[in-house]
């Protein structure tokens, strides 16, 4: 069966990407285990000014639209929200964090993003103060993921099962069982350190770990930020996260972080008692070394692409990346050069040509 472009993996990278090329006319089969994915497991967290020092996203001029055009688009097509705006409370947690988001309030790039909260909500805790985040949200990653897979399925685009890469085959033509694609694209996660071709590339896997919890008090109508996150779902339901260990890179849910998280939620919110915690998930971040994402084609096998490494901003980088790659299959000049795997073409991507 000949078709333009076979994507591994359907968490969000490889469903936003399958969108944006059917959206192309492009015809597309996406393959997936079909197991839980970081994606399915992720606040889906859309938060323009990050970190200790309150740095704002590179590039956000483009990602910001492109994403809210993207969800608002699979919101019309599917008739229903995915992405939930709703304003973010910083609570900064030493005196040089407040030094710094002094200096970011009085700078005319952060207008629109960042605003002064001088009296605290009631019931929540910042010794240091306390800044208003805007153009924050979060996106419903699992009910997105479930109707691109249904969208797929639907389509006879989607096929249910774990990939053997010794069932690629490169010549005389690029081939997977009775599939004949132009391009394969690897959306793999971290699973990717295992890809023939692309498993040079330096990844920064961690595992993050996200509790769905219930309470008898009102959550508050703001997402705090306090070095984890608790994001309101409804008035008495919240997620919260995420913990970050970059060494033990399993999924097995674990009891120290659980209670690392409540503990962290106690004090900044400790209204919120008792807590009841009705889910506890772990998920393996596919981040990279230089926080970029890994996107391009390979050096030797150019018909065989990676779009991965997206880490916990996917749901804002991803649909203009998807954008940009989709244009880009014939056209590698397109993908931004700090982001293109070719940045790893010399001896720190070792190159392999097995099949």
């Amino acid at each position: 069966m000949p078709i333009d472009v076979l994507i591994v993996g359907q968490g969000l990278a490889g469903s936003l990407l399958a969108w944006e090329l059917m959206r192309r006319h492009v015809r597309v089969i996406v393959i997936d285990s079909g197991g839980i994915n970081a994606s399915q497991v992720a606040a889906g967290l859309i938060n323009p000014v990050t970190g200790q020092r309150l740095v704002k996203t590179a590039e956000l001029e483009r990602l910001l639209p492109a994403a809210m055009a993207c969800y608002q688009q699979l919101a019309e097509v599917f008739k229903q929200s995915f992405f939930i705006p709703m304003p973010m409370l910083r609570i900064l947690k030493t005196e040089r964090e407040r030094q710094v988001a002094r200096q970011r309030l009085g700078r005319d790039e952060y207008r629109g993003f960042l605003k002064d909260c001088p009296s605290p909500p009631s019931g929540i805790i910042g010794s240091f103060g306390m800044l208003q985040q805007q153009q924050t949200g979060y996106l419903k990653t699992r009910s997105l993921l479930q109707c691109l897979q249904n969208y797929l399925l639907a389509s006879g685009g989607y096929r249910q099962v774990s990939l053997d890469y010794r069932e690629i085959v490169l010549r005389p033509h690029l081939q997977w069982r009775d599939i004949q694609p132009r391009h394969i694209v690897f959306c793999e996660g971290y699973q990717a350190s295992a890809n023939p071709w692309f498993g040079g590339l330096p990844f920064q896997p961690a595992k993050g770990e996200i509790l769905d919890c219930g309470t008898a008090s009102e959550c508050p109508a703001w997402i705090l930020n306090f070095g984890y996150w608790m994001i309101p779902t409804d008035g008495h339901h919240f997620r919260l996260g995420a913990t970050f260990d970059p060494v033990n890179l399993d999924t097995r849910p674990s009891e120290p972080a659980r209670n690392q998280l409540l503990q962290a939620l106690d004090r900044v919110s400790p209204g919120l008692r008792p807590i009841s915690v009705l889910e506890h998930q772990a998920g393996i971040r596919p981040a990279t070394v230089d926080k970029q994402p890994f996107i391009g084609a390979h050096s030797v096998h150019r018909n065989l692409h990676i779009f991965n490494g997206f880490g916990a901003k996917g749901s804002l980088a991803i649909p203009w990346y998807a954008r940009q790659f989709a244009a880009s299959l014939d056209q590698a000049e397109l993908v931004p050069a700090t982001s293109h795997v070719k940045r790893y073409y010399d001896s720190h991507f070792p190159v392999r040509n097995s099949a």
